[in-house]
């Protein structure tokens, strides 16, 4: 059974004070406003979370936001405009032959009950049950994107809170300082070990003079160097080279 036309049911549901396309506008604002508060809830949070305020940084940030906005914002425009059509062509498109009852004949008439059991209506509340349980079934659908969306902006909120209490731990001028002292600390470590070097290696050579056994009084002017053992000669030479 065909549907009737659209200015049909909106003269039905005229007279039953009923307007669908205030439905739907009173649907999307309620979602265009509940994402604007959103996102300025989680800008007004990661500016004091950053202390980005009046700043270029701050700046930056909302840039950031209203980028990721609008990406939520068309996939949203999309789905809503999905959903209006569907509601607009099935939900709110009444069939074909589909009229009010006059309600003066109406009151003095007793209740048809062959019309209650007629197959043509029980075929159209057939036929709405399914369209309504089709509607139930896509705003499940979009409620589980909002959810997800929502679970994605926490996510969001928690990895910048994490990246915060990081950079506030880590200061860097104090990681600085503590190096240079480290380095200044090593090089006096070094210029001590290299100077306790030096006068250690002093007391060995002046040991080793101290301790050797050549006579020097052998070499005498008249004798020179014949009562002189060659070891001894040799074990001298070697000692002057190393001082």
């Amino acid at each position: 059974m065909e549907d009737i036309g659209v200015s049909e049911s909106d003269a039905v549901f005229d007279s039953l004070n009923l307007n669908p396309q205030l439905f739907f506008n009173e649907v999307l604002n309620t979602v265009d406003d509940f994402l604007l508060q959103t996102f300025d809830f989680f800008f007004q949070e990661a500016s004091t979370k950053l202390n980005a305020e009046a700043t270029q940084r701050s700046q930056n940030l909302k840039q950031g936001v209203d980028c990721i906005r609008q990406k939520v914002q068309s996939v949203l425009d999309q789905k809503l405009a999905v959903w209006e059509k569907f509601c607009l062509y099935h939900c709110f498109s009444l069939p074909e032959g589909f009229h009010m009852p006059n309600t003066d004949e109406s009151r003095g008439n007793d209740i048809d009950l062959g019309a209650i059991t007629d197959p043509d209506v029980d075929g159209q509340l057939d036929s709405l049950r399914r369209k309504l349980a089709e509607v139930e079934k896509e705003s499940e659908m979009l409620n589980q994107e909002i959810y997800d969306l929502e679970r994605q902006s926490s996510f969001n909120a928690r990895c910048i809170n994490e990246a915060v209490q990081l950079f506030e731990q880590n200061s860097y001028p104090e990681l600085f300082q503590e190096i240079m002292a480290t380095a200044s600390e090593l090089r006096m470590q070094m210029g001590k070990l290299n100077t306790n070097m030096i006068e250690e290696t002093a007391k060995m050579k002046a040991k080793r003079i101290d301790s050797s056994e050549m006579d020097i009084s052998a070499l005498n002017g008249a004798k020179g160097l014949s009562n002189t053992k060659l070891e001894d000669l040799q074990e001298f030479v070697n000692l002057m080279k190393s001082m």
